[in-house]
Parts: structure tokens; C-alpha cells; sequence
């Protein structure tokens, strides 16, 4: 005898087959979701350890034309009060510069550096105002090893130190900088050139390792 069932009844799979094929679904949706979470955290770690790299790079950048506007000084040392007096150095009335630009800040993309000021309020180095926790822990550029194990990108701060000073941190007061001395005499402070911690950077900044 034909069976009476209807055509979509007799072509259905049974309930136990569907379950599987449901869960078997599931878990291929898992493991792709788990997939792409994996590789924004790559990606997300990658733009992070550039922007590390272009902090690196600015705040050298930085620390160099403030040695070179200080060494620059007619009489005693000198520092900026205005980051755009790297730009333009008005004490002269022909046009020097020891910056390109007043670089954005790459952790917040902005230009709003937070300044270490010397006595006089003269410009000794920049921070970023960033409190993220870095990935870079180590391994930093000669002159700069005082940044490692540093809390926040805050603690990174960027100023020239006397040549053959060893680097110190400043302090979070907003002290003259690692190394630098102030008040000193014009005698005191001749014969050493100041200069940032370490060799410049050309070209676009590449991540460093951690």
C-alpha cells in the first residue's frame, strides 16, 4: 500500500539528525566569532605598538630641538616657553628652526603634550598625557631605558640630558628633565653640549619590539 503521508513529511530528516546538524552549527559560528575576536586583537596590538613606535619618534624629535634651541642660547641657557618656538626661533632675526612640525601626539591625536617646565617656565620636554597602559615594557633606545616598566605613557618623558649624563626619569612634578641641571652658572654649563638620549630617527617610525 502507497503511503499516505504527505510529500514534505516523508523527505523530512528525523529530529535526532536536525539537533546535530543545530549543533554542529553552533559550533562552527563559535569558532568563527572566536576567530575574528582573535584577529582584531592582533590587528588592535599591531596599531598599538606603531603608535608606540610614533610616540618614540615625536617625543626624540622633541627632546633634539630643545637641546639644539638650548645650546642655541645667546648667553646663558635658554629653553622655549611655547612648543612653536622650535618652529621659530624669535630671539634671531634670521628664521631658525629645530622642528619640522609640533608633532600630534600619537596616543591621543592631538598636539596637546603635557610640558615639563624649568625654573622660568622654559619648556624642558614633553609627555604625552596619555594614562594607557603601555605594551612596551623593554628593550627601549639607548638614553630612553628609563622607561622601562612604565605604568602609563605619562611616565615617558622626553628631554635632552647633558652628553656622557647618564639618563634619569624626571620626576612626575614636572621636574627639569633626566640629567638636566638648572640654575647653573654660564661657567658651570660650558663646554657641555646638550643633547637627546639617543640616535635620531629617520623615515616613518616602525613598531619596536617589546
Amino acid at each position: 500500500m502507497a503511503s499516505r503521508l504527505p510529500s514534505y513529511e516523508r523527505s523530512a530528516a528525523p529530529p535526532r539528525e536536525l539537533g546535530f546538524t543545530y549543533v554542529w552549527l553552533l559550533v562552527a559560528v563559535a569558532i568563527m566569532a572566536a576567530g575574528l575576536a582573535a584577529i582584531g586583537e592582533v590587528a588592535s596590538t599591531a596599531a598599538k605598538r606603531e603608535k608606540e613606535a610614533e610616540l618614540l619618534f615625536a617625543g626624540d624629535q622633541f627632546a633634539r630641538a630643545i637641546a639644539e634651541y638650548s645650546a642655541s642660547s645667546p648667553g646663558a641657557p635658554q629653553y622655549p616657553q611655547k612648543l612653536e618656538e622650535l618652529l621659530a626661533d624669535n630671539r634671531y632675526p634670521n628664521l631658525r628652526r629645530y622642528l619640522r612640525r609640533v608633532y600630534p601626539d600619537p596616543m591621543t591625536g592631538r598636539a596637546d603634550w603635557g610640558l615639563v617646565r624649568g625654573p622660568g617656565g622654559g619648556i624642558t620636554g614633553v609627555y604625552s598625557q596619555s594614562t594607557a597602559r603601555p605594551l612596551k615594557t623593554a628593550n627601549f633606545p639607548r638614553g630612553y631605558e628609563s622607561f622601562a616598566g612604565a605604568g602609563m605613557y605619562s611616565a615617558w618623558r622626553f628631554a635632552p640630558v647633558p652628553s656622557g649624563a647618564p639618563a634619569a626619569p624626571a620626576s612626575a612634578a614636572g621636574s627639569a628633565g633626566p640629567g638636566v641641571k638648572f640654575g647653573a652658572s654660564k661657567a658651570a654649563t660650558a663646554g657641555k653640549a646638550f643633547t637627546p638620549m639617543t640616535t635620531p630617527l629617520s623615515g616613518p617610525p616602525k613598531p619596536a619590539s617589546p
